[in-house]
């Protein structure tokens, strides 16, 4: 997956398309992540004594990877990244638009 945790990342379909936040968890065998703040559901949680209350909880429903891009960090702009070799054989992620590097891909 192109995309990371704590990438900042545009929506670009769906009922939440405009809307950017940061990338909190990836899912990805589904090819999904889910961002802070977008795509909102309501969850009715039943109670469980001595743990929770019941009620209804807003959490973040998981977005398709295809439905996000990654804003660039220099020139702010939404980019699908590439991936580039520097001179030392590692790999790293980059703006194809402004040509800087995002950051390491082998983590």
């Amino acid at each position: 997956m192109k995309i990371r945790r704590n990438d900042n990342v545009l929506v670009i379909a769906g009922k939440e398309k405009g809307k950017t936040g940061r990338v909190d968890r990836q899912l990805v065998d589904e090819n999904r992540v889910v961002v802070e703040g977008v795509n909102m559901i309501t969850r009715h949680i039943k109670a469980r004594p001595g743990v929770r209350q019941s009620g209804r909880i807003q959490q973040e429903a998981p977005v398709h990877i295809s439905n996000v891009m990654l804003i660039c960090n220099k020139c702010s702009r939404p980019t699908r990244p590439n991936t580039m070799k520097l001179e030392d054989g590692s790999r790293v992620r980059a703006c194809p638009k402004c040509k800087e590097v995002i950051d390491d891909v082998s983590q």
